[in-house]
């Protein structure tokens, strides 16, 4: 799929022709919403992995639970049908850790169908965690690496490409060491470059990464460019790569359009749909689990 340049502006959500275009810096953001995209196409179950019990629980509307609560809503993710979920941040602190533990031996001691992955930055010391509790109970959990991707970000964090894609690499060779499946998040991947995109799957791929995640982490894109985005990726980096490489959809609501653009990342090729109970989470939340 080949991207045109934007000289006068950086977002992915202006369709030509369609909207007003806004006077966006095309040093800090690039959209995907300019981009074309494939005509939606629904035919096909998703994937459903529940991020309740870790991005939804960063909503400052609501109380981290106990222990005990959290595994009520373990089971009841299990009755709904729901495919994986985030268990949380294990590297965040003892409590953390502690309640990631219990959530796994749930998972083993009754039995459950439901896969799960926890959320690590790309540091050691995030990943290890994931592997202390993989070993204590037997359950396989993947670590889902993440860092940021977009020019803003770069440059509030003074963050080179390079830098990037040392930690990226670094970060998945160690997890896939430690015997992990990897799965590697880019955060704000709706405001990322085409070419920075491209490289940091890559190298995560090549570093043996099996499962990618596009994000949408300031509920920025529209449905177009989420069809635009989840495209060059497709075929730009999956399809490349000749790996069996699951490709995720993580939306937020702050335009309101978390559902629908969880729908158009569907029809455009996504596995698999991140979502929390009630829409919690950062800011207005995370996309609705209910209404997905």
């Amino acid at each position: 799929m080949s991207v045109e340049p934007q000289p006068e502006t950086c977002t992915w959500n202006l369709a030509p022709g369609t909207f007003t275009e806004m006077p966006l810096s095309n040093e800090l953001i690039y959209d995907w919403n300019r981009v074309d995209g494939p005509e939606l196409k629904l035919d096909r179950r998703p994937m459903l992995n529940d991020e309740t019990l870790r991005d939804g629980l960063q909503s400052p509307s609501v109380l981290d639970p106990p222990i005990e609560k959290k595994i009520q809503i373990l089971h009841l993710m299990e009755s709904l049908g729901i495919d994986s979920l985030n268990l949380g941040l294990p590297g965040a602190g003892p409590r953390a850790k502690a309640d990631v533990l219990r959530l796994a031996r749930e998972i083993v001691s009754a039995k459950l169908r439901i896969t799960a992955n926890c959320a690590a930055r790309t540091i050691e010391s995030d990943i290890i965690p994931i592997a202390d509790v993989v070993q204590a109970t037997g359950l396989e959990i993947e670590a889902a690496t993440f860092l940021g991707s977009s020019p803003i970000r770069q440059y509030a964090e003074d963050w080179t490409l390079d830098f990037l894609l040392r930690s990226t690499e670094r970060a998945v060779k160690f997890a896939r060491g430690l015997g992990l499946p990897a799965m590697y998040v880019t955060e704000d991947t709706t405001r990322a470059r085409p070419e920075v995109i491209k490289k940091l799957y890559t190298t995560a791929i090549e570093c043996g990464a099996r499962a990618i995640v596009v994000c949408d982490t300031v509920g920025h894109v529209t449905p177009h460019g989420v069809q635009a985005l989840l495209a060059f990726v497709r075929e730009e980096v999956v399809a490349p790569s000749g790996e069996n490489v699951r490709l995720d959809w993580h939306g937020h609501s702050d335009r309101g359009l978390a559902v629908a653009n969880s729908l158009a990342a569907f029809a455009a090729g996504a596995d698999s749909v991140h979502a929390a109970a009630l829409g919690i989470g950062e800011r207005v939340g995370n996309t609705p689990m209910d209404q997905v």
